[in-house]
């Protein structure tokens, strides 16, 4: 069973769903879904199967993903969604960081607009730019929030002196940043979460690699089990931390209902166990 968990003053079910891979092609993330009627009845099917968090991008589409949901679930009663601003996509579909306060001002207007809303639940920065220092673009989320255009504000992609930055100059409720049983490469980030009380919402929450002998140990987990080796990737994240909100994207209702049935697995302290022991690919 999907507990609640808390992001800032919003409370929601603890498995949420990535909007990332409705759009383009494979995982290109790059224009239209081949099927935008496949798309669009992923996301109603999620919010059906009780999902009440979506996560999503300008740059997913770019602009394709907010379209979708706007289409899919405006005027998204009981649903929180949450968009990130700050990176660009180029005509070559290269991913451009853009942190500037003039940027994120235009982005979080344009996708206000394309999503149907006066204010975006959980507007969060998506990376870090090199050329703009951290704190400027900080501070233009915290601008954005006092104007009311921002509910909650959510970083993404920072390192722990980032995370202490941003907590210095005032309140953000989530970190979105790479995370799986595979791949803790932020487990200090996790580990600062944990210590605040904030909300972690680990992307690419499968990840890790092929073959390896980690992913062997998983399997045998979930055959145990008798769940897929997804599922167990899945509920060791929602065991991890109580804050913990994973947001596995999928383009197929038959994968978005394996991944919720994930909550309704226990891991035994053993599981866990074998699974915390496991070395990052």
């Amino acid at each position: 069973m999907r507990r609640a968990i808390t992001v800032g003053d919003m409370t929601v079910r603890q498995l949420g769903f990535g909007a990332m891979r409705l759009t383009g092609h494979g995982d290109t993330s790059w224009g239209e879904p081949a099927d935008r009627h496949a798309s669009i009845a992923v996301l109603r099917k999620a919010v059906e199967l009780g999902v009440d968090f979506i996560d999503t991008a300008d740059a997913y589409g770019p602009e394709v993903s907010e379209s979708l949901i706007r289409e899919a679930l405006h005027p998204y009663d009981g649903i929180v969604i949450a968009t990130k601003g700050g990176l660009i996509r180029d005509a070559h579909r290269r991913a451009i960081p853009d942190g500037s306060p003039k940027h994120l001002t235009m982005a979080n207007e344009a996708s206000r607009r394309r999503l149907g809303v006066d204010r975006i639940d959980l507007y969060q920065l998506h990376v870090v730019d090199p050329k703009v220092p951290f704190e400027v673009s900080f501070n233009a989320l915290l601008e954005l929030k006092a104007e009311g255009k921002i509910r909650h504000i959510g970083l993404s992609n920072v390192s722990a002196e980032q995370f202490h930055q941003a907590l210095r100059m005032g309140t953000f409720v989530s970190v979105q940043n790479n995370y799986s049983v595979l791949r803790r490469g932020n487990e200090e980030v996790l580990d600062l979460c944990r210590e605040h009380g904030i909300a972690f919402i680990p992307y690419f929450p499968m990840g890790g690699n092929k073959g390896s002998l980690s992913e062997r140990t998983i399997d045998a987990i979930a055959t145990k089990h008798r769940v897929s080796s997804r599922q167990i990737r899945l509920a060791w994240l929602l065991q991890h931390y109580q804050n913990m909100l994973p947001i596995p994207g999928t383009g197929s209702i038959d994968h978005l209902e394996e991944n919720l049935k994930a909550a309704d697995v226990v891991l035994d302290s053993d599981d866990t166990a074998s699974l915390n022991s496991l070395t990052s690919d």
